[in-house]
């Protein structure tokens, strides 16, 4: 038994595992998934606990991968490397550049584990390319019966169609073989703009640029946009002076203190917001593809994310606006929108449909439960899919009409985890029992 406490980062949950095992290699990991089946405990692995919801709660045995983090091969030519579950985003992205090498795409948080980050959905923005998922190329798996294996389109496909946004519902992800090529420069260029000449010009903006999102800030028409696009060079990062500036002093000494004022005095919140807006600036530079896409942040906030179908998004957004017009929720953080192309892969958010997804966040101490759930009503009436890791309300009998081959999944976890070993309060909820 053990007394460990294990919170996630924005502490939205916790727990006491009556185990916790920390496996150095993919044969411990099996030891512990057949120790658990002889004691008849239930078995999950967290990450760097970024989820917001209670994905890895268990009262079982909880599996942490930190001396499961090292990159197996990296093979430029062949155009793929293989990581164990346990490496952050950020030390992968380090790693693969030492070798000339970069993923196509990630999102704008570079600390989540390779599996936590993947099982659970993790996104960027990009015209073309699509999130971490789509990505992974093979998964090393253990499932429920302690025993390894390995998936891929051509091997085991409907496992791993099923288990590349797996929630870690089918197995636990000890390695994963990501598609990778050479290294990159990208051009990015952050512009303020009014949000409706952004909604007007959506189809442009998004057309014209490799990678474009944009943040709107509540109780104002401001918005910061970003352009990122692929270049030959030369590098032209930003000066140690701008980067501080911008994205350690504004976008995080000076945005916890404004944030902890306004959850102080939630009135003047519209009057901050307006402030905050003009604060950033326009700002252009060229930098690794690594350093552009991911931002350091620090703040801590709950987040609340849906992807929509794209041509619903103009209505969804003028939805929020008339909503926050009336008064019913004080909003001190952006609302970020990204975008993301129709990919393959059977739980992800994107599964056939061009994507818009719209993240909106309240500071860590902040009542959001009244704002979350007025936008849910909003996004899920465009039949949205929530962030399997950020907060929603949603169950089977929502999901199955949103995600078509969801029963299909459903059917090779029935075949490789009939005990559900790998079940939680949560996988309860929208996988079934």
């Amino acid at each position: 038994m053990t007394k460990t406490l294990w919170r996630n980062w924005a502490d939205t949950h916790r727990m006491t595992p009556a185990r916790v095992v920390t496996p150095n290699s993919t044969a411990e990991v099996a030891e512990a998934v057949r120790a658990a089946a002889a004691a008849g405990a239930r078995v999950r692995m967290a990450g760097s606990g970024h989820s917001f919801t209670d994905i890895a709660v268990t009262d079982g045995t909880l599996l942490l991968p930190t001396a499961l983090a090292a990159v197996r091969a990296v093979d430029l030519p062949g155009g793929r490397a293989t990581v164990e579950a346990g490496m952050r985003l950020c030390d992968f992205n380090d790693a693969l550049a030492a070798h000339g090498a970069a993923l196509t795409n990630m999102g704008d948080i570079a600390v989540q584990t390779m599996a936590g980050a993947t099982q659970t959905g993790t996104h960027g923005t990009g015209r073309a390319s699509a999130g971490l998922a789509a990505q992974v190329e093979r998964l090393e798996i253990v499932l429920a019966d302690g025993t390894a294996v390995t998936c891929s389109a051509d091997h085991e496909a409907d496992l791993f169609q099923a288990a590349r946004v797996g929630l870690g519902a089918f197995g636990v992800v000890t390695a994963l073989t990501m598609a990778v090529e050479p290294a990159f420069l990208l051009h990015a260029r952050e512009v303020p703009m009014p949000l409706d000449e952004v909604v007007e010009r959506l189809a442009e903006l998004r057309a014209d640029n490799e990678h474009f999102e944009f943040f709107w800030f509540p109780h104002t028409d401001r918005t910061i946009t970003k352009r990122n696009n692929r270049t030959t060079g030369p590098a032209r990062p930003l000066t140690e002076f701008r980067a501080w500036l911008d994205d350690e002093f504004l976008s995080n000494s000076v945005f916890e203190a404004v944030n902890r004022a306004a959850r102080r005095l939630p009135r003047l919140i519209p009057a901050i917001n307006q402030v905050s807006a003009r604060a950033l600036t326009a700002r252009e530079y060229v930098d690794a593809s690594h350093r552009t896409f991911a931002s350091p942040r620090r703040v801590r906030f709950v987040e609340m994310e849906y992807a929509i179908p794209v041509e619903h998004l103009p209505d969804v957004l003028r939805e929020m606006r008339a909503g926050l017009a009336r008064g019913e929720h004080r909003v001190s953080f952006p609302v970020e929108v990204r975008f993301a192309p129709a990919d393959d892969v059977w739980l992800s958010t994107a599964y056939g449909r061009e994507s818009a997804y719209v993240a909106v966040h309240v500071y860590q101490g902040c009542p959001y439960e009244a704002y979350f759930a007025a936008l849910e009503a909003v996004f899920t009436a465009a039949a949205g899919r929530p962030h399997w890791g950020k907060m929603h309300t949603r169950d089977l009998s929502y999901l199955e009409k949103v995600y078509p081959r969801l029963h299909d999944a459903l059917e090779v976890r029935e075949r490789v985890d009939p005990q559900r070993r790998f079940t939680n309060t949560y996988l309860e909820r929208v996988l079934g029992r």
